[in-house]
């Protein structure tokens, strides 16, 4: 599959085909890992799993904070 270089503000970028997006599920505003490669390059869906789930174990801790601190006492 062919995609061509496109000038976008003061960047460059390319456009994937819906088929491709719908394919790997990626939308607007994810991101992508640029991974360089002997042969060129590599796009990889950023695994973000370990984020969200961070965020929601400090939501967790923060909503039962004082249940936490007397468990630890």
């Amino acid at each position: 599959m062919k995609v061509t270089l496109r000038k976008i503000g003061n960047s460059e970028g390319v456009i994937l085909p819906k088929d491709v997006l719908d394919r790997h599920n990626l939308k607007a505003g994810d991101q992508l890992e640029v991974i360089d490669t002997a042969d060129g390059f590599t796009l990889k869906p950023t695994d973000d799993s370990f984020e969200r789930q961070m965020k929601a174990a400090r939501s967790m801790m923060d909503k039962y904070k004082t249940v936490f601190q007397k468990l630890a006492e």
